[in-house]
């Protein structure tokens, strides 16, 4: 089972994320981003459910929320973004 995270440049767009999508229903996990990610320019990110991480690009859109990128990774610990 994958999982997904959605990356954001700094802590305040990660809590305004993560109030936006609790807001809608939609269960994340706000955490510091993997060492790797942060070289990206990502420092934090929300992680999301499967099946929760396209309506929650959708929510965080609607709401005018600044995410980054989104990312998934797998139970093997490979890393992949993906086009959002």
């Amino acid at each position: 089972m994958k999982t997904y995270y959605i990356t954001f440049r700094s802590v305040t767009y990660a809590q305004q994320g993560e109030r936006v999508l609790r807001q809608a229903g939609i269960d994340c996990a706000l955490q510091r981003t993997p060492k790797w990610m942060e070289q990206r320019g990502c420092g934090y990110c929300l992680r999301v459910r499967p099946g929760d991480a396209l309506k929650a690009l959708e929510v965080l859109r609607r709401a005018g929320a600044p995410y980054s990128k989104l990312y998934a990774q797998t139970d093997t610990g490979k890393m992949e973004e993906l086009p959002v």
